[in-house]
């Protein structure tokens, strides 16, 4: 059993992080790789990127939101309480040299993702530029620990309300311009659709661009085929060959297309999740 020895609301209500008790899946982690956890014997396997790893403590670290049956479930869970399973470090970590002027572009809870492979890119002697972005305040985190491990920072909010108002495209069309193929590298990582049009902004500089693919993932191991990807050069699976690839391969549109197959579904479990949370509530009321 995985004990949970730690546990924060990240601002907003819906985001959370977690510190897990994993000592064998710390002493091998690296950025960019992710893990696949079982609440119970009964419970779905998710995968979520690895935030953090202490190998001394021993100890993984997770940022997730709210916003599927499983991981309102998750959120319900306090320290001391024990997860069943909890498997990694899979996926591919992300190749760390120093290229010279890069920018890591993290946006929602994928701050959190971006987070390790900066400071990994940072002690490797990297000039990073990091870009964050979240739809408003309330769902902006770790701006402080981003600050630390860039030498520059630029945060973004949809609606204003904190930073400059705008896409992180904004800014990155910007830095672009500016800079031209002067920056070596660029990492993004959040919802698909921003990843799409960060990739759509930097192709025309022919600029190396790195993603972390969030598809639906199954089992982990490539047998089940849920998290298949089409690249300019066939079919690969996330699980096994990324979760990193290169942003300008990715057909976008067939991956946002699939992300959608299970939606009714999912939309289904969070309808029974919130109806038996409303039941407990009552029953224990009324106890």
């Amino acid at each position: 059993m995985y004990k949970i020895l730690h546990k924060e609301t990240l601002k907003s209500d819906i985001n959370k992080l977690m510190v897990i008790e994993a000592p064998a899946v710390a002493k091998k982690a690296q950025a960019g790789q992710f893990i696949i956890l079982r609440i119970d014997e009964h419970g779905e396997r998710i995968p979520l990127t690895i935030a953090d790893y202490d190998r001394e403590a021993g100890t993984i670290t997770i940022v997730f939101q709210e916003i599927g049956k499983t991981t309102m479930h998750l959120g319900t869970l306090e320290p001391g309480d024990e997860l069943a399973t909890f498997v990694g470090p899979l996926g591919h970590p992300t190749e760390v040299e120093n290229y010279g002027k890069v920018i890591c572009i993290g946006g929602g809870t994928s701050i959190a993702i971006i987070f390790p492979i900066a400071r990994a890119l940072k002690e490797a002697g990297n000039h990073v530029i990091s870009i964050i972005g979240a739809r408003t305040e309330n769902l902006l985190f770790w701006e402080e620990r981003m600050r630390e491990i860039s030498d520059e920072l630029i945060v973004c909010t949809d609606d204003g309300s904190h930073g400059r108002k705008g896409m992180v495209t904004d800014p990155l069309k910007e830095l672009l311009d500016r800079y031209g193929k002067e920056i070596a590298h660029i990492w993004a990582i959040g919802p698909a659709v921003m990843m799409k049009f960060v990739t759509l902004a930097t192709k025309p500089y022919e600029i190396p661009t790195t993603v972390s693919l969030n598809t639906i993932m199954i089992d982990g191991t490539g047998m089940c085929g849920g998290c298949r990807v089409l690249l300019e050069d066939g079919a690969k699976f996330v699980c096994v060959d990324g979760p990193e690839f290169d942003g300008h391969k990715v057909d976008w549109d067939n991956m946002l297309s699939r992300l959608q197959y299970y939606r009714p579904e999912e939309q289904t479990s969070v309808e029974q999740w919130e109806h038996k949370c409303r039941l407990d509530a009552v029953l224990e009321g009324g106890a």
